[in-house]
């Protein structure tokens, strides 16, 4: 019945500093780019990588999200990665900090960055 993840929706403050985030330093690709008259949503943007898609939400007046990463609700994505230190060392020379680890659970490694918005982002090794 249930098939899989189709897409996860992501509202940003700046729609244009997400998109260059996303698809310059994360590796999305643009799969569609649409505006719509719906007030308070302008447009939608679907990013795509290796099969999964981003929904970006371009809202008029979006209201920031809450600095409390233990809140009810979604807490995360979740991007898998080939080499966990040539991944961070990447993120490093792009400017990217790491929030949380490294650390090693077992046989994968797991760390947290943010987005521009400071909305957290995993990276797992496995």
């Amino acid at each position: 019945m249930f098939k899989r993840i189709d897409h996860i929706e992501v509202i940003p403050q700046d729609l244009a500093r997400a998109m260059k985030f996303y698809t310059e330093i994360l590796g999305f690709k643009i799969k569609d780019r649409l505006k719509v008259e719906a007030p308070p949503l302008t447009e939608v943007v679907y990013l795509e990588l290796g099969g999964t898609v981003l929904e970006l939400l371009g809202v008029k007046e979006a209201a920031s999200a809450s600095a409390n990463p233990w809140q009810t609700g979604y807490r995360m994505m979740a991007l898998e990665v080939a080499d966990m230190d040539r991944a961070l060392d990447y993120l490093a020379g792009k400017g990217v900090a790491v929030t949380w680890g490294p650390v090693t659970l077992g046989s994968s490694k797991r760390a947290e960055i943010q987005d521009p918005d400071g909305l957290p982002i995993e990276l797992r090794q496995w």
